[in-house]
């Protein structure tokens, strides 16, 4: 039986689903409804990194991209990320990255992000990947977050009202 159901994934459509869909995606973020959430608005267009992936990607080469609004990133980002936007997103924002170079998006929660990094990879970057549970989660886990000036501060931008829900640590702010 288990030869057979091999031999059927390795036939099927879906088995490129299942190797954009690391095994960490079921098992990093551990509220339940949350999970469910971002499984529920990803399309698994662009691979996901789990957080500590991320953490333990080499610097060198490596660009951090927030695809929220500029008052969301105003409140607190990632440090050493780089403001791209959403709405206003254009390619010319990201110009001086090279191709082969790796990039992870985040936005509140990954969908945003993935839509930017949809973008990049239909203009030919090799390397983009969307962090798993984006701001929120990274925020979740204790990870620091930073205001413009370089300052760690604990405030968190909730994007709206309904996504608040998901931010279980820092000060929430709208």
């Amino acid at each position: 039986m288990l030869k057979k159901t091999k031999t059927l994934l390795e036939n099927s459509f879906l088995l490129p689903l299942f190797l954009l869909i690391p095994a960490f995606t079921s098992a990093q973020i551990r509220n339940h409804q949350f999970k469910e959430k971002l499984n529920s608005i990803y399309k698994h267009t662009v691979p996901l990194i789990a957080i500590e992936d991320f953490k333990a990607l080499d610097k060198r080469n490596l660009y951090v991209l927030d695809t929220r609004e500029e008052e969301e990133f105003n409140v607190s980002h990632l440090k050493n990320a780089r403001h791209v936007g959403y709405f206003w997103f254009d390619m010319r924002k990201v110009y001086d990255i090279p191709l082969d170079a790796t990039v992870v998006l985040y936005c509140a929660i990954g969908d945003r992000s993935e839509k930017i990094g949809e973008k990049l990879i239909h203009y030919g970057y090799k390397h983009v990947y969307n962090l798993y549970g984006s701001i929120f989660e990274w925020v979740n886990q204790g990870n620091p977050v930073y205001k413009s000036n370089g300052i760690q501060t604990s405030e968190i931008h909730i994007h709206n009202q309904d996504f608040a829900r998901w931010v279980e640590r820092g000060s929430k702010v709208d």
